[in-house]
């Protein structure tokens, strides 16, 4: 086991700890299977009741994946260690889902990509004053996925296709507000709260619920109207329009944004939101993510993306294609095409 993440029981919880707080507690493989392998032992448990879900020392909860790892396989080996990552981390994903123990997961912090994967499934997410949500995968030639599809096409008008593109980042009020947290309690509640949970794991949502608190207003609230406006369509190309057609300064900022973002990916993001609202099944959604991820992990937009926004921090990625309109239907549809029978994604 990894000492990058904490795992023990702690009265009739099991309780997982990530512990790699220089790098925000971001997933590498290791932690993926300490996880999994965990949560096994204690679905078999009957001494377990339930499971806590935190991070130990340091900020964040979870700001994502080993993205250095991705780049280093998408540049050294042909994607092949990158798959197999995104293989088994959207197996932990998968299994935390269908879990059929109550999890709770503290999203006190960071909670960002692969941070976002594993703590949507949980039957309880805890967010307080220092949470900060974003699936900001499009800026570095990714795609909103651990699950970001079938979570960020269930949100409320068009929010979901929003994030998606934008990468924008809700605090713990906007994240309750959206449904993506289930309570917000102030980060000094919290120790009180896993104590508590931790011998009355029957007593989950009446605990959470006594030490809740009214958070600030939602922020993003005021701008509801303009995301359903804006983001209304499928087509990058339409999304792009409207924000042209309005000099309003949110239209500015947010169009700003959109066009410094993989054109690729936020067509790749628009499709896969559509085709997983659809979806009855958490597992075809990680089917249709792992296809994707293999695809997109080897594109020239993801090697670039992560070295102009976090190798060498100079904010200038060369996209390519360059444009929504040298993105075609035929690349896209490459991109989502079924993988050979062998290499199809499968849950544990």
């Amino acid at each position: 086991m990894t000492s990058d993440v904490l795992i023990r029981s702690d009265g009739r919880v099991g309780h997982i700890s990530l512990n790699r707080p220089k790098a925000l507690h971001a997933l590498t493989l290791d932690m993926c299977h300490a996880m999994s392998a965990a949560l096994t032992d204690w679905s078999a448990d009957d001494a377990v009741e339930a499971v806590i879900l935190d991070h130990a020392e340091g900020r964040g909860f979870c700001a994502g994946g080993d993205i250095a790892f991705l780049r280093n396989s998408a540049l050294n080996d042909g994607g092949v260690s990158g798959r197999a990552f995104f293989h088994d981390e959207y197996q932990l994903n998968h299994q935390m889902f269908e879990y059929a123990k109550p999890i709770v997961a503290f999203m006190d912090g960071v909670t960002m990509g692969g941070g976002v994967g594993i703590s949507q499934p949980a039957d309880f997410r805890v967010a307080t004053e220092h949470t900060r949500f974003a699936m900001p995968e499009t800026g570095i030639g990714l795609f909103p996925d651990v699950g970001g599809g079938w979570y960020l096409s269930r949100l409320p008008g068009r929010l979901g296709q929003f994030l998606a593109l934008t990468g924008a980042r809700l605090d713990g009020a906007e994240c309750l507000w959206a449904g993506l947290a289930t309570h917000y309690l102030p980060a000094e509640k919290l120790a009180e709260a896993k104590a508590r949970i931790a011998d009355h794991p029957d007593r989950i949502a009446g605990i959470l619920s006594e030490l809740s608190v009214t958070p600030p207003a939602a922020r993003i609230e005021e701008n509801v109207g303009n995301i359903a406006h804006h983001f209304r369509s499928d087509r990058l190309e339409d999304i792009v329009a409207s924000l042209e057609g309005d000099d309003g300064d949110w239209a500015v900022k947010e169009l700003a944004t959109l066009r410094s973002k993989s054109p690729q990916t936020c067509k790749v993001a628009l499709r896969q939101l559509a085709e997983a609202a659809l979806l009855t099944d958490f597992a075809d959604e990680m089917r249709m993510e792992y296809r994707i991820a293999s695809r997109v992990l080897t594109r020239p937009d993801f090697a670039e993306g992560v070295r102009a926004v976090i190798v060498d921090k100079t904010g200038d990625p060369k996209w390519d294609p360059a444009t929504p309109e040298g993105v075609s239907d035929a690349l896209i549809d490459s991109i989502f095409a079924p993988l050979p029978e062998q290499e199809e994604w499968k849950p544990l």
